[in-house]
């Protein structure tokens, strides 16, 4: 997935439903107001409440 992708603009974080941010280097997508990090396998974003993992908030402009 890249940062241009129209994908990202509908995608949104399973727990609270605000938009996520792409994390190109770490291949997921990122919550800032949750500090949750939802890992994509072979392209395909993992958007399970329970897929979340806790990620620290630096380095979110990967």
């Amino acid at each position: 997935m890249k940062s241009d992708d129209p994908l990202l603009k509908i995608l949104a974080c399973p727990i609270d439903k605000g938009p996520l941010t792409l994390l190109a280097s770490q291949d997921a997508l990122y919550n800032p107001r949750l500090g949750l990090r939802y890992p994509m396998v072979d392209g395909i974003p993992q958007l399970l409440p329970t897929a979340g993992e806790p990620a620290p908030q630096a380095g979110v402009n990967d």
